[in-house]
Protein backbone atom coordinates (compact mmCIF):
# COMPACT_ATOMS: atom_id res chain seq x y z
CA UNK A 1 0.00 0.00 0.00
CA UNK A 2 0.78 3.65 -0.71
CA UNK A 3 0.11 6.27 1.64
CA UNK A 4 -0.10 9.76 0.64
CA UNK A 5 0.34 11.93 3.89
CA UNK A 6 -2.94 14.15 4.15
CA UNK A 7 -2.23 17.74 5.77
CA UNK A 8 -2.62 21.63 5.21
CA UNK A 9 -0.99 21.65 1.88
CA UNK A 10 -2.07 22.18 -1.21
CA UNK A 11 -1.47 19.33 -4.75
CA UNK A 12 -2.38 16.03 -3.08
CA UNK A 13 -4.08 14.90 -5.61
CA UNK A 14 -2.38 15.45 -8.39
CA UNK A 15 0.09 13.23 -7.05
CA UNK A 16 -2.36 10.43 -6.28
CA UNK A 17 -3.48 10.60 -10.11
CA UNK A 18 -0.27 10.30 -11.24
CA UNK A 19 0.48 7.34 -9.21
CA UNK A 20 -2.77 5.83 -10.87
CA UNK A 21 -1.85 6.54 -14.43
CA UNK A 22 1.11 4.50 -13.37
CA UNK A 23 -1.43 1.39 -12.34
CA UNK A 24 -0.49 2.02 -8.89
CA UNK A 25 -3.38 2.37 -6.07
CA UNK A 26 -2.71 4.70 -3.06
CA UNK A 27 -4.37 5.97 -0.34
CA UNK A 28 -4.59 9.71 0.92
CA UNK A 29 -4.51 9.41 4.84
CA UNK A 30 -3.52 11.51 8.04
CA UNK A 31 -3.93 8.21 10.14
CA UNK A 32 -0.61 7.17 12.14
CA UNK A 33 -1.38 3.54 11.71
CA UNK A 34 -2.10 3.57 8.07
CA UNK A 35 1.14 5.82 7.18
CA UNK A 36 3.45 3.45 9.48
CA UNK A 37 2.00 -0.16 8.10
CA UNK A 38 2.22 1.33 4.31
CA UNK A 39 4.93 -0.23 1.85
CA UNK A 40 5.44 3.01 0.83
CA UNK A 41 4.81 6.74 1.96
CA UNK A 42 4.34 10.18 0.07
CA UNK A 43 4.80 13.68 2.03
CA UNK A 44 3.97 16.12 -0.63
CA UNK A 45 3.20 19.87 -0.41
CA UNK A 46 2.68 23.13 -1.83
CA UNK A 47 1.92 25.62 0.19
CA UNK A 48 3.27 27.79 3.22
CA UNK A 49 5.75 26.22 5.78
CA UNK A 50 5.19 27.81 8.96
CA UNK A 51 1.19 27.06 8.67
CA UNK A 52 1.98 23.33 7.44
CA UNK A 53 4.22 22.63 10.23
CA UNK A 54 2.18 23.83 12.73
CA UNK A 55 -1.23 21.78 11.59
CA UNK A 56 1.75 18.38 11.41
CA UNK A 57 2.60 19.61 14.88
CA UNK A 58 -0.96 20.05 16.31
CA UNK A 59 -2.01 16.11 14.53
CA UNK A 60 1.04 14.59 15.55
CA UNK A 61 2.24 13.73 12.42
CA UNK A 62 5.64 15.35 12.73
CA UNK A 63 6.30 12.41 14.98
CA UNK A 64 4.92 9.81 12.53
CA UNK A 65 6.87 11.34 9.86
CA UNK A 66 9.46 10.51 11.77
CA UNK A 67 8.63 7.12 13.02
CA UNK A 68 8.17 5.86 9.24
CA UNK A 69 10.68 2.51 8.40
CA UNK A 70 10.07 2.04 4.65
CA UNK A 71 10.49 4.38 1.92
CA UNK A 72 9.27 7.49 2.10
CA UNK A 73 9.31 10.61 -0.68
CA UNK A 74 9.27 14.28 0.28
CA UNK A 75 7.91 16.66 -2.89
CA UNK A 76 8.20 20.40 -2.79
CA UNK A 77 7.28 21.07 0.58
CA UNK A 78 7.49 17.99 1.82
CA UNK A 79 11.45 18.05 0.87
CA UNK A 80 11.34 21.51 2.79
CA UNK A 81 10.12 20.20 5.87
CA UNK A 82 12.10 17.43 6.17
CA UNK A 83 15.17 20.39 6.52
CA UNK A 84 16.16 21.83 9.63
CA UNK A 85 14.76 25.07 9.48
CA UNK A 86 13.11 27.45 6.35
CA UNK A 87 13.20 30.97 6.83
CA UNK A 88 10.00 30.53 5.74
CA UNK A 89 7.93 32.30 8.61
CA UNK A 90 11.20 31.49 10.42
CA UNK A 91 10.00 27.96 11.08
CA UNK A 92 11.92 25.04 12.90
CA UNK A 93 11.63 21.85 10.67
CA UNK A 94 11.55 18.14 11.36
CA UNK A 95 15.42 17.74 10.73
CA UNK A 96 15.37 15.20 8.81
CA UNK A 97 18.45 16.39 6.06
CA UNK A 98 21.26 18.79 7.72
CA UNK A 99 20.46 21.83 5.27
CA UNK A 100 18.73 24.83 6.06
CA UNK A 101 15.80 26.39 3.19
CA UNK A 102 16.62 30.28 2.45
CA UNK A 103 14.70 32.12 -0.17
CA UNK A 104 16.18 32.90 -3.12
CA UNK A 105 18.37 36.11 -3.19
CA UNK A 106 16.54 39.66 -4.31
CA UNK A 107 18.04 39.41 -7.79
CA UNK A 108 16.08 35.89 -8.36
CA UNK A 109 12.61 36.08 -10.07
CA UNK A 110 10.38 34.36 -7.89
CA UNK A 111 9.40 31.65 -7.65
CA UNK A 112 11.23 29.70 -10.11
CA UNK A 113 8.71 28.07 -12.18
CA UNK A 114 9.16 26.19 -15.00
CA UNK A 115 11.16 23.23 -16.69
CA UNK A 116 14.98 22.72 -15.01
CA UNK A 117 17.94 20.00 -15.76
CA UNK A 118 20.19 19.20 -13.33
CA UNK A 119 23.78 19.80 -12.52
CA UNK A 120 24.57 17.04 -10.88
CA UNK A 121 22.66 13.50 -9.95
CA UNK A 122 23.13 10.53 -8.07
CA UNK A 123 21.04 7.41 -6.36
CA UNK A 124 18.51 5.26 -7.08
CA UNK A 125 15.81 7.85 -7.70
CA UNK A 126 18.16 8.93 -10.77
CA UNK A 127 18.10 5.36 -12.63
CA UNK A 128 18.02 5.80 -16.13
CA UNK A 129 18.02 9.88 -15.80
CA UNK A 130 20.93 12.00 -16.85
CA UNK A 131 21.65 15.70 -16.12
CA UNK A 132 19.96 16.56 -19.06
CA UNK A 133 16.30 16.00 -18.38
CA UNK A 134 14.14 18.34 -17.29
CA UNK A 135 12.05 18.33 -14.36
CA UNK A 136 9.09 21.04 -13.64
CA UNK A 137 10.06 23.26 -10.52
CA UNK A 138 7.60 26.05 -8.64
CA UNK A 139 9.02 26.90 -5.30
CA UNK A 140 10.22 30.07 -4.02
CA UNK A 141 12.35 29.09 -1.00
CA UNK A 142 15.33 26.17 -1.67
CA UNK A 143 17.48 23.86 0.51
CA UNK A 144 21.14 24.16 0.79
CA UNK A 145 23.13 21.67 -0.49
CA UNK A 146 24.42 19.50 2.19
CA UNK A 147 25.76 15.76 2.37
CA UNK A 148 22.18 14.34 2.07
CA UNK A 149 22.12 16.20 -1.59
CA UNK A 150 21.61 13.61 -4.25
CA UNK A 151 20.71 16.11 -7.06
CA UNK A 152 21.74 19.53 -7.62
CA UNK A 153 19.87 22.25 -9.63
CA UNK A 154 21.24 25.86 -10.79
CA UNK A 155 18.92 28.66 -9.88
CA UNK A 156 20.83 32.02 -9.54
CA UNK A 157 22.64 29.66 -7.06
CA UNK A 158 23.40 25.87 -6.79
CA UNK A 159 20.57 23.90 -4.89
CA UNK A 160 19.41 20.50 -3.54
CA UNK A 161 16.85 19.40 -6.28
CA UNK A 162 16.85 16.48 -4.20
CA UNK A 163 18.00 14.74 -1.20
CA UNK A 164 18.45 11.03 0.13
CA UNK A 165 19.06 9.71 4.07
CA UNK A 166 18.45 6.20 5.03
CA UNK A 167 14.82 5.62 3.87
CA UNK A 168 13.95 9.53 2.98
CA UNK A 169 14.21 10.71 -0.02
CA UNK A 170 12.68 14.28 -1.01
CA UNK A 171 12.41 16.54 -4.77
CA UNK A 172 12.09 19.68 -4.87
CA UNK A 173 10.82 19.16 -8.07
CA UNK A 174 7.41 18.02 -8.75
CA UNK A 175 7.76 14.55 -10.29
CA UNK A 176 4.05 14.05 -11.16
CA UNK A 177 4.20 17.03 -13.30
CA UNK A 178 7.57 16.65 -15.00
CA UNK A 179 6.16 14.24 -17.44
CA UNK A 180 7.68 10.97 -18.84
CA UNK A 181 10.77 11.81 -16.51
CA UNK A 182 9.15 12.03 -13.48
CA UNK A 183 7.09 9.23 -13.81
CA UNK A 184 10.76 7.25 -13.99
CA UNK A 185 11.40 8.71 -11.02
CA UNK A 186 8.16 7.94 -9.17
CA UNK A 187 9.01 4.39 -10.46
CA UNK A 188 12.00 4.74 -8.91
CA UNK A 189 11.17 5.24 -5.98
CA UNK A 190 8.54 2.54 -5.82
CA UNK A 191 10.47 0.14 -6.89
CA UNK A 192 12.71 0.58 -3.51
Amino acid sequence: MIAIIKYNAGNISSVQNALTRLGFESIITDDAKTILSANKVIFPGVGEAGSAMKYLTEKGLDKVILSVKNPMLGICLGLQLMCETTEESDTKCLGIFNSKVKIFPPKAIVPHMGWNNFSSISGHLFKNITTDNNVYYVHSYYAEICEQTTAVCDYIKPFSAAMQKDNYYATQFHPEKSADIGEQILLNFLEL
